[in-house]
């Protein structure tokens, strides 16, 4: 088989509405077809070569007549459009029940209670952007001391805080608390320490935030590989969404382009195992801000960098670049979609111009990459390695 797999994730990069996206309210939907409409086309020449456009029912993105990969686009199972739910799935654990959001803040049951575990008042509690809310109430924050709490499509918790007013320690132990209470019928998938510095009108995020995630309600792809003795790399938020269980080495990343440079160096390792990334820039910088041209942007910057990752590739390994749901920048909404995700696959070892079709569920990304890597398991899902496979 292969003794590496590559496996990035291309944060929110949706390729058309699920047959159940009107129950998610996420009709017309479909990030990189109306992205390309919007602009008049995407320069993808790279990812286009792998087979990108002949994707089944893919729109806005041109046809390759002999494609050197594989390629195919996957349904999610799991309940839910959010990044632990796509993720958890990709990895081989498919949830029932989707993860609790909070479209209109938290209930004042759970504001309580935090608030007196915390011994302070709070600020905000209510869906917005990271960097917009402190603008908005960072000078009241520093005023009064109280965090700021916020959410978003994702299930996530979050407190944002000035470095100077919460010391980095105190906004880590709320986090804590949090995370302790936000369980049960109350679950959410992240409780995220987002610190800030700077003065009213020019704060900025710094690079200390920290992820209090879930542990998968399942075994996943990452625990067989590590426990075959093999080396589970993660590249950004990785090791985060699956609370670092499976994790061998990790490292946090500052962009989509220093993520492509870290997923480079684990490379260049030459380690067996997975080199596993996600680049979270076109979901939360572009999808959320309903930004299709930055979006469009990233998504070249992202391809112009295909063949460097390709020239470092082994003669055995494995690319596989996909996503995690869509988050389509052209609708009005600034929520994530219910969308299929893309599928390609390269390697010398890989047939080109194999269609693996629609796959049911992300699951049989995962439990692909453990064929290709001769671990044994137990993972839901149908591996395609031998459709790809030369």
């Amino acid at each position: 088989m292969t003794k590496r797999a590559i496996l990035i994730v291309l944060d929110s990069v949706g390729v058309g509405e699920l047959p159940d996206a009107v129950a998610y309210g996420d009709t017309g939907s479909n990030t990189l077809g109306n992205i390309s409409k919007k602009l008049g086309g995407i320069n993808l020449p790279n990812m286009q070569k792998i087979g990108l456009g002949n994707i089944n029912g893919i729109e806005g993105i041109i046809k390759e007549s002999n494609p050197t990969g594989a390629f195919g686009k996957s349904s999610e199972l799991s309940k839910g459009k959010d990044t632990i739910t796509g993720h958890w799935e990709i990895a081989g654990v498919v949830l029932k029940e989707p993860l609790n959001t909070y479209p209109n803040g938290f209930p004042k049951e759970i504001m309580d209670e935090f608030e007196s575990k915390i011994g302070t008042k709070t600020l905000g509690n209510t869906v917005a952007s990271g960097t917009e809310i402190i603008k908005e109430l960072g000078e009241e924050h520093e005023k009064t001391g109280y965090p700021i709490i916020y959410t978003s499509a994702d299930s996530v918790f979050q407190i944002a805080a000035h470095e100077e007013i919460i010391p980095l320690e105190r906004l880590y132990e709320m986090c804590e608390i949090a995370r302790e209470m936000l369980v049960g019928d109350k679950t959410v998938g992240r409780v995220i320490a987002r610190p800030f510095i700077g003065k009213p009108g020019n704060y900025t995020r710094t690079a200390n935030r920290h992820d209090y995630a879930l542990d998968a309600p399942g075994k996943t792809m990452l625990e067989y590989i590590k426990e075959d003795g093999k080396n589970v790399m993660a590249v950004g938020k990785i090791e985060d969404i699956y609370n670092k269980k499976g994790v061998t080495d990790s490292v946090h990343i500052n962009g989509n382009m220093d993520g492509v440079d870290k997923t480079l160096d684990f490379m260049k390792e030459n380690k067996e195992g997975l080199v596993f990334t996600n680049l979270v820039d076109f979901d939360m910088k572009f999808g959320h801000r309903n930004d299709p041209e930055g979006y469009g942007k990233a998504l070249e910057e992202f391809d112009a960098r295909v063949p460097e990752i390709i020239s470092n590739m082994n003669e055995d390994d494995v690319l596989i670049i996909t996503a995690d749901h869509g988050c389509d920048p052209t609708t009005e909404s600034t929520d994530h979609s219910r969308e299929y995700i893309p599928v390609l696959v390269y390697g010398n070892k890989v047939k080109g111009g194999v269609n693996i079709g629609v796959r049911n569920s992300f699951c049989d990304i995962g439990k692909t990459v453990l064929e290709l890597l001769n671990v044994e398991n137990d993972l839901a899902g149908t591996s395609f390695a031998k459709e790809i496979l030369k």
